[in-house]
């Protein structure tokens, strides 16, 4: 590979910030390159967002087919789930988004250099291919877009047979009957959905108080109990001490509020959250500056300290979401150009989870806006009062609306029900607006829609509820 390439942009890793800013930058008339040293889409759409939402409608369908047949007039004799299948599935659904995005580099005329990249200086990289074969590769702006690992316990070695981390859990055609999963974060409860609905026994272990710690307690409380409800046994402030591989499966050492104890399962699934992808691909070597926890330090415009290197995505540390590192990418992509662009505001952004029930949110909690001075009104409004849910036989949950009582400005939303994450644009949108919560109770919805709930809640934070 001796031929020296040059570009206007090189962005290092595909995945959905950088394949987004290379579109992006394209479009602007840049000449762009993607390193990428894996998969064309990242973890997101290989072992990520993507395929796991394929096994969670699964999972949702076997749950229904196990333990709801009568509630539907519905009855059959033995009954067979084969989760091989439900994995080729999830694996059809991400080939064929993957091998969209391939088309996409084609359409937009962005050359794919397959291999592992390393800065060696602002406007300088060098390739490894899988051959071990090194290019070196010229560009006005390189985009770091690397992403991130997961993490593990420290003196806990991942073995990808027993102790798991999400990608062997995504990619295993077996599943566990008794698994033990470490962290109650958003990949743990999604996880626990799956494996839950076909029947496996499921514990969570979770160091802080709650499940789903970055969301509002009231709805993580509410996922408890439905989880719970289900035979989920959930362990909150609760600390994982061991976790070693036994005879038939692993023991998984913990101390809690009734001391400690032994835990044993077929699997441990480890999922305590992430670290960045910033070793070994030259950011010392150039004078990147990272923070204490090795994610690169950006600006509005995702400029890093050097100029001509810039970085987004889970590397950054911002919100590690994947339609955040594309908004991201495309900010990036108009800020290389010179085009106008936007700031993105990271409080604001959608956040969802994809356990069944989904929960959702935006913006700040009831207690934080409390915390931050603001004299508070809260909209909240049941799924079991809306007649599409209860249509749907999904009913659990609820909204919930923040708004200052003053000026009636919309400050987030935290939702638990059916397809929630659907819900979030409308009032993101009108966040975005600077809408009132006023224009969004007298916005008509479709009847019946679960987006009523949305309006009902509004009218709740006026303190004229209809419905209920």
């Amino acid at each position: 590979m001796s031929e020296n390439l040059s570009y206007d942009v090189v962005v290092i890793g595909a995945g959905p910030g950088g394949y987004v800013s290379a579109i992006r930058a394209s479009q602007l008339g840049l000449k762009v390159a993607v390193v990428e040293k894996q998969w064309l889409g990242g973890v997101c759409l290989n072992v990520g967002c993507v395929p796991s939402k394929a096994l969670l409608k699964n999972a949702e369908l076997a749950h229904t087919l196990r333990e709801r047949t009568a509630e539907f007039g519905v009855s059959f004799d033995n009954l067979k789930l084969d989760f091989s299948v439900a994995v080729k599935r999830s694996r059809d659904v991400s080939k064929r988004l993957t091998t969209g995005v391939n088309a996409l580099m084609r359409k937009n005329k962005i050359d794919v250099i397959m291999g592992t990249a390393k800065l060696l200086a602002k406007n300088k990289i060098s390739v490894t291919n899988a051959e071990g074969q090194v290019q070196e590769v010229s560009a006005k702006n390189i985009i770091v877009a690397t992403g991130a690992y997961s993490m593990s316990i420290p003196g806990v070695a991942i073995d990808g047979e027993r102790i798991l981390s999400y990608s062997e859990a995504i990619l295993q055609t077996t599943r566990p009957e008794n698994v033990i999963i470490i962290g109650g974060g958003a990949i743990g409860v999604e996880f626990a959905t799956v494996w839950n609905g076909y029947g496996s026994k499921v514990t969570i272990v979770e160091m802080l108080p709650h499940i789903l710690p970055a969301e509002d307690e009231e709805v993580a409380n509410e996922l408890a109990k439905i989880y719970t409800k289900r035979g989920v046994q959930i362990l909150t402030g609760t600390r994982v001490l061991s976790v070693e591989r036994s005879d038939k499966g692993v023991k998984v050492k913990v101390s809690g509020a009734d001391g400690e104890k032994v835990l044993e399962a077929d699997q441990a699934l480890v999922a305590i959250g992430f670290k960045p992808n910033t070793a070994n691909i030259g950011l010392e070597t150039v004078g990147v500056k990272t923070n204490q926890r090795g994610f690169i330090e950006i600006d509005e415009r995702m400029a890093t300290s050097v100029p001509g290197v810039w970085a987004i995505g889970d590397v950054t540390g911002q919100l590690l979401l994947a339609h955040v590192a594309s908004a991201q990418g495309i900010v990036c992509a108009e800020s290389i150009a010179g085009v106008e662009t936007v700031k993105l505001d990271y409080r604001m952004m959608p956040r969802a989870v994809y356990s069944h029930p989904q929960v959702a949110s935006f913006g700040i909690t009831e207690a934080q806006a409390k915390e931050q001075g603001y004299t508070v009104k809260v909209g909240r409004f049941p799924f079991m009062a809306n007649g599409k849910a209860l249509g749907l036989a999904d009913y659990a949950g609820f909204v919930k609306i923040i708004t200052d009582e003053k000026y009636g400005e919309i400050l987030g939303a935290q939702m638990i029900g059916p397809d929630v994450s659907e819900l979030l644009p409308e009032l993101t949108l009108a966040q975005r607006a600077e809408l009132t919560i006023s224009e969004i109770s007298r916005n008509v919805h479709s009847h019946p829609t679960i987006s009523e709930v949305v309006m009902e809640a509004a009218h709740a934070a006026e303190g004229h509820s209809i419905h209920i």
